[in-house]
């Protein structure tokens, strides 16, 4: 059987070298070459020569300098690409026959042909010393007699994408033979040659059996061996006489029963099956076995290659891989920590001296105030830090407003020329009309700067960044990612830099992972930008081509209500409780505590329960005593979440308020339309968001409705 990659080709990868190389073929002398180039080809399937694969030029050529009477049927159709010896077989059918398909040219014998040909685009070579046609070439029916045989040609992807046959005319010394009464002595003659042919092919593939390294065994269409060549005995211990007659599964390992019966099952159907299964050595081992095989009469014939090395080899590469990942991982984590326990080490330094400070005698209304702003300026700053790795890890309870994305990246356009240096040319692309989306504004803005210095970063000091923002319908589809469909604001930051490896296309926005330096990043600026995008139902793209940049796209989804609907009172004043009753549900001890006494200082009249538990007790005594529960998310037993759920679904009417500095469910779920209070809290906070709920409710807006 012959393949492309049998045939020494001219590598190329254009159309204008296989253009070049017709052009070439097609230019030489000889009746066929022009013919060839007067065909308009652009009106068969083949389509103009100049697209036609390099290695079929290759084998064409090869076909047009032979004398021997041959043809390419190429395509689907099987058009007819034929030499000058064959166009002296077509007689009258030349040269309209070029680039026709050879079922129409040969009309009058497609019953003939049509097995064959089938045959042959299933990849069964064949072969014929002597077929009777009756053509019709020459304006009558004549009998004519050829040999010939049919070669599968094997396109790039290993499929078959046509034959070559060589053929030779033997009409007339058949026709001779058969006026001979000599016709007797030819056969014997011949079916001396063919006994001979036979013993010795007989005796070359006895040579083979016994000789070859590989597994080499007969089988019914059953499963059942009925012979194998020693080399079993050399690789799984057995031998013959204990494989003969058993089935293949009593030696396959379990797991690969299934596959094994249906790789015989296909062969028996007349397939030709591949296949990789583990087979018991008689010690107990395991080895590994590429199989390919064919059927032929009622039996398969196997040939299989010990792969065990291999895959021992992938495997250990796998864990050696997976191995240097996680120790990346943890060095990216120490550095994490490293720099994160130095900032709140500082942190702590300046709460602890003012603290410190505050405890010293006859200390002046003006120092006491410095230091306790002091203290309120550090915990600031030490609620963002803490905001910051919880972006990081994807685990931050978002706080949405609806904004411009086009208002937001307008003023972050100064501080983004900034970052990237002068060297890099910026450039925004706004559309005029407003781009509505409701999500973390904050969170949206550090998105936007870290993509802006991934990119500075990606262009080593030169090039453009350009931020671009539209509405879009659907997020398209990139690589493996589906299009998904929705209104959506696509915010795109374009570089020019280097762009990104194919084989780290699928990493980037892992949390750790990073390509640049030590000391140059640890790799969690994208990955706050994925969870950003994840967590306020959107989604983050990037599309690459190594060293022609990269686009980073994040999609938020988009709205129509005006920015200026919202309700803006989170600058009212601290407002005193006047009696308000509070079930407060918070576990931890002093937390709880200092938010009773805070509270009954302001006026309100709170109920402490350590847990979900028991605020549904005080609940169900008597639910008419509170006008509004205050609770923790994250709590052993029924979280904050569950909580409120139970009591919009049990106590309608009772509106609830949420507190939480980390939780996975609010990270995966959102808050399900409860008002959140972010931890670490102010008492003005609290007081101010319990007044603003409460009266929410009563106007009939309450956060515990839908």
């Amino acid at each position: 059987m012959t393949n492309f990659s049998d045939i020494p080709a001219v590598a190329s990868s254009s159309a204008n070298c296989a253009s070049a190389s017709a052009a070439a073929l097609f230019n030489t002398a000889g009746d066929m070459a022009i013919h060839f180039r007067n065909r308009d080809w652009s009106s068969t399937a083949l389509g103009s020569y100049g697209t036609w694969p390099q290695k079929l030029l290759t084998l064409l050529e090869v076909v047009l300098c032979s004398r021997q009477p041959m043809f390419i049927a190429w395509g689907p159709r099987q058009e007819l690409l034929y030499n000058e010896a064959y166009a002296e077989i077509l007689a009258f059918k030349h040269p309209a026959a070029l680039g026709n398909p050879l079922l129409e040219i040969w009309s009058e014998i497609r019953d003939d042909l049509s097995p064959i040909v089938t045959m042959a685009y299933g990849g069964q070579a064949v072969s014929m010393d002597d077929i009777m046609l009756v053509l019709h070439r020459r304006g009558h029916a004549e009998e004519t007699h050829f040999s010939f045989s049919y070669t599968p040609l094997h396109k790039q992807d290993g499929q078959v994408g046509g034959f070559l046959c060589a053929c030779t005319e033997i009409t007339d010394q058949v026709l001779s033979k058969q006026r001979q009464q000599h016709a007797e002595e030819a056969l014997c003659k011949l079916n001396e040659t063919l006994e001979q042919e036979v013993e010795q092919r007989t005796e070359e593939l006895n040579r083979l059996w016994v000789s070859s390294p590989d597994l080499l065994l007969v089988m019914d269409f059953k499963g059942f061996f009925l012979r194998v060549n020693p080399a079993w005995s050399e690789l799984l211990g057995y031998q013959p006489h204990e494989l003969i007659g058993h089935h293949v599964n009593e030696f396959v390992v379990p797991d690969d029963h299934h596959d094994t019966v249906r790789a015989y099952t296909l062969a028996a159907n007349g397939g030709l099956p591949r296949l990789v299964n583990r087979y018991r050595h008689k010690d107990g081992s395991v080895r590994w076995i590429s199989w390919a095989a064919a059927p032929a009469g009622d039996l398969t014939y196997a040939t299989g290659r010990d792969i065990t090395s291999d895959k021992e080899q992938a495997q250990a590469l796998k864990q050696a891989e997976e191995a240097l990942r996680q120790s990346q991982k943890l060095d990216a984590i120490g550095q994490l920590t490293g720099g994160v326990a130095h900032d709140f080490n500082n942190l702590l330094t300046v709460i602890k001296s003012s603290a410190d400070m505050l405890n010293r005698p006859a200390l002046t209304d003006a120092r006491r105030a410095r230091y306790i702003g002091a203290i309120s300026e550090t915990v600031d700053r030490a609620a963002k830090l803490t905001a910051q790795l919880l972006a990081f890890a994807r685990r931050q309870a978002l706080k949405p407003e609806v904004f411009d994305v086009c208002e937001s990246v307008r003023s972050l356009s100064s501080m983004i020329r900034t970052l990237v240096g002068s060297q890099i040319e910026f450039v925004t692309d706004l559309p005029d009309l407003p781009c509505l989306v409701k999500a973390d504004p904050t969170q949206f803005d550090t998105a936007v700067v870290n993509l802006a210095i991934n990119a500075r970063d990606a262009m080593n000091g030169g090039g453009r960044l350009t931020i671009k923002v539209e509405k879009v319908e659907g997020v398209r589809a990139i690589r493996d990612f589906q299009l998904f469909p929705g209104a959506f604001v696509a915010v795109s930051i374009i570089d020019t830099g280097h762009g990104i490896s194919p084989r780290h296309l699928d990493q980037v926005f892992e949390p750790f992972f990073t390509t640049k330096g030590v000391g140059q990043g640890a790799g969690l600026g994208l990955s706050q930008v994925f969870g950003f995008a994840k967590q306020s139902a959107g989604e983050t793209t990037v599309d690459s081509t190594e060293g022609f940049g990269s686009t980073f796209t994040v999609y938020l989804p988009r709205i129509e209500q005006s920015a200026s609907a919202q309700v803006e009172d989170e600058l009212l004043p601290m407002m005193d409780g006047h009696g308000l009753r509070v079930l407060v549900v918070e576990d931890n001890v002093d937390v709880g505590a200092f938010a009773l006494d805070s509270l009954t200082d302001l006026g309100y009249l709170p109920v402490l329960a350590n847990n979900a538990e028991q605020a549904l007790l005080e609940l169900a005594k008597d639910a008419s005593r509170f006008d509004i529960v205050f609770s923790d998310v994250v709590m052993p037993g029924m979280n904050g979440i569950d909580l409120a759920h139970h009591i919009r679904d049990t106590y309608q009417g009772l509106p609830v308020l949420l507190a939480s500095g980390y939780s996975d469910v609010l990270a995966k779920n959102g808050t399900s339309g409860f008002e959140l209070l972010h931890k670490p809290y102010s008492i003005e906070d609290l007081s101010r968001l319990l007044r603003r709920v409460c009266a929410r409710q009563r106007q009939g807006l309450g956060t515990g409705r839908q």
